[in-house]
Parts: structure tokens; sequence; C-alpha cells
């Protein structure tokens, strides 16, 4: 469990299967996650995740809580082979939290976790084009901007430009 002055990060429990609908069931988080992610999203689909991610290790998946209650997700996912000490860290937030600097806050106490506990020496971020929110989230958590993949992912049929957002470890 990471704590920050307004949020929790922890695992998701059975019980947060309703309100993590709630918060996820909008067009416009879809919109900016990969296809795996659904839309619309229904409390079956909560649970259907929850239930995924049980037994995931830890910072692979946690849920963002503010005031008990889920509003979001991130989650860490490590690289293999010669990847291995490479992470790609991900989150969404409910529209009705967006603004409000909660995702930041989230994501720096997420980071400096990562760093803290485990061996990974880069950690970076994808961010579709059309989300100058997230870009400015990883900013100011200290990501820098390594590359724009031109035409990387097809989402709802139109090609979108992938900036991918990368920190690494201090020495």
């Amino acid at each position: 469990m990471i704590t920050t002055p307004r949020l929790v990060l922890r695992p998701l429990r059975n019980a947060d299967a309703r309100l993590l609908a709630a918060s996820a069931d909008d067009p416009r988080i879809a919109e900016n996650l990969r296809d795996g992610f659904p839309n619309p999203y229904s409390v079956r689909d909560a649970r259907r995740f929850i239930a995924s991610v049980r037994d995931a290790p830890p910072l692979s998946v946690l849920g963002i809580i503010r005031d008990g209650e889920p509003i979001g997700c991130m989650g860490l996912t490590p690289g293999s082979d010669v990847y291995r000490l490479n992470g790609e860290i991900g989150y969404w937030i409910g529209v009705a939290h967006w603004g409000q600097g909660l995702v930041t806050e989230a994501v720096d106490a997420f980071v400096r976790t990562i760093w803290q506990q485990t061996g990974m020496e880069r950690l970076h971020a994808g961010v579709f084009s059309g989300n100058p929110a997230s870009e400015r989230v990883l900013e100011k958590c200290g990501f820098l901007l390594e590359s724009v993949q031109r035409r990387a992912v097809i989402k709802n049929g139109r090609f979108r430009d992938l900036s991918v957002w990368v920190q690494l470890r201090e020495r």
C-alpha cells in the first residue's frame, strides 16, 4: 500500500467492483487506453478484472483510492529478456476526478516506490496523441519525452501517434 496526502494506492478488492465500474464507464477514458479496456465498462467487467489481478505480483496493478472509494487504477508491467530492467507504467482515473492533480500525485508516489522496491533502471509510458493532460502528468513527475512514434497505434478506426515518455533511475 502506498499513501499520499489525498490517496491510497492498494490492490483492488471484490468490494471495489461497483465503484470501479462507475469510474471506468466513460468513453473518454477508453479512448486513451488499449483495446483490452472495455467500453462500456460494467460491474461484470470490473469483477472480471479484479479476479484476473488478484494474485498479481506487487505493483502490477493498484487501485487509486480516494476517501475509501476506487477512482482509477495504475500498474507496472516489467519487461522481459534483455528488457528485464525496464518497466512500463500505465494509469487511468475517472473523469469526475480529472484536473485535480490526483494522477500526478499518484504517479509521483508510484514511481518513487518502484525505484525503492525494484531493480528497474528505466520506466516508460506511452501516451496516445490527443491526450496532453497525460503528457503533463508525466512531465511533472520527471519523465522526458524520448520519441514520438508516428501512426503507431490504431484506436477506434483511426491512426494515432504514440509519445514515449521515459524516466531513468538516478545514479
